[in-house]
């Protein structure tokens, strides 16, 4: 048993260091640096950083209680929309992938946002959400234009607008697009040769999985993603458990929630997801959070403590924490 208690605390200490004044308030940095874009770190009040504190103290079980301080929080996630078009935005992401991260901050607190998603409304045209998605470059960015095709479904999902025929249209059309050889999307577009760049359609691919866990779906050829994520882990072709990112709980979430819908070579996709947790943990608790640009990013150290509680319920009785860490995933959709 890894003792993970530590890098909570510690973890705890750098959200707390991010705060800005009012309950709900958090820069993403405190840290001066680049932001992913090149530009310089914005070091005030941050759309990301409000969220991921949110993200981070609910995974951690340090969640707030009183009510006059929830209240508090959803005035201040609510206060990032703009009332015209519904939108949250920041400088780092696409809007889509910002508006439905806020959205997924209020839904834990069992809030919805203040003002409708006017800008989405035309994706519930007949036929707009098909060339929506059929539009978007799965090929040559499948990672990063995930943010904008599952960021629709969770925006809808947790703000309304979209009826069941909606939902059925969006998950026929991915369902019918899902690789049977690798288990991703999107068919015709994955190069899984050895010397392919297969690991940013299984980061994309993670996106739209969590949309059909949320929505209780069953995942087409899921035995093949299972068989991805062992030959990714096997070859070494993506730097796993060596950076402070999302990646490691893309690859975690696609093996374990594969299992679970397959059963595929159990035994050795368990035996990878707990060797996968040893060297996670220890990797995790070299690192100096005082002092670590990364995990002074709100959102890097999010994708991690995700991966850690995915790991947890992936593991059972390898990661030992005081409380429980709880995916944001399995209560709404979107990281």
């Amino acid at each position: 048993m890894i003792d993970l208690e530590p890098f909570v605390r510690s973890s705890l200490e750098v959200v707390a260091r991010h705060a800005r004044g009012a309950p709900g308030a958090y820069a993403r940095f405190t840290i001066p640096g680049k932001d992913e874009t090149g530009a310089p770190r914005d070091l005030g009040r941050n759309a990301y950083g409000c969220t991921d504190a949110a993200n981070l103290l609910y995974t951690l079980g340090h969640f707030p209680r009183d009510p006059g301080e929830r209240a508090a929080w959803i005035a201040t996630l609510r206060s990032l929309q703009e009332p015209a078009t519904g939108s949250f935005r920041e400088s780092t992401h696409h809007e889509l992938h910002t508006t439905a991260h806020c959205l997924g901050a209020l839904e834990l607190f069992d809030a919805a946002p203040a003002h409708p998603l006017a800008a989405l409304a035309p994706l519930r045209q007949p036929h707009a959400l098909e060339r929506f998605l059929d539009g978007l470059d799965w090929k040559g960015a499948p990672w990063t234009e995930a943010h904008r095709g599952a960021g629709l479904y969770a925006a809808f999902a947790l703000a309304g607008g979209a009826d069941a025929e909606w939902r059925e249209r969006y998950f026929g059309w991915l369902e019918a697009e899902v690789d049977p050889a690798t288990g991703l999307l999107r068919r015709g577009c994955v190069d899984a040769s050895p010397e392919g760049g297969v690991f940013p359609h299984l980061a994309g691919s993670f996106h739209y999985l969590f949309n059909f866990e949320h929505a209780r779906r069953p995942w087409p050829f899921a035995a093949a993603l299972v068989d991805t994520c062992l030959a990714i882990r096997a070859r070494g072709t993506f730097p796993l458990a060596k950076l402070v990112w999302f990646a490691d709980v893309d690859w975690v979430y696609c093996l374990s929630r594969g299992l679970r819908h397959s059963g595929h070579r159990f035994a050795e996709a368990r035996r990878a997801l707990h060797e996968f947790a040893e060297e996670y943990a220890a990797f995790l608790l070299g690192l100096d959070p005082g002092r670590s640009p990364d995990l002074d990013d709100l959102h890097r150290l999010f994708g991690v403590v995700c991966a850690l509680a995915e790991l947890q319920q992936a593991a059972p009785g390898m990661l030992r924490t005081e409380r429980p860490l709880r995916l944001v995933l399995d209560r709404r959709p979107f990281v």
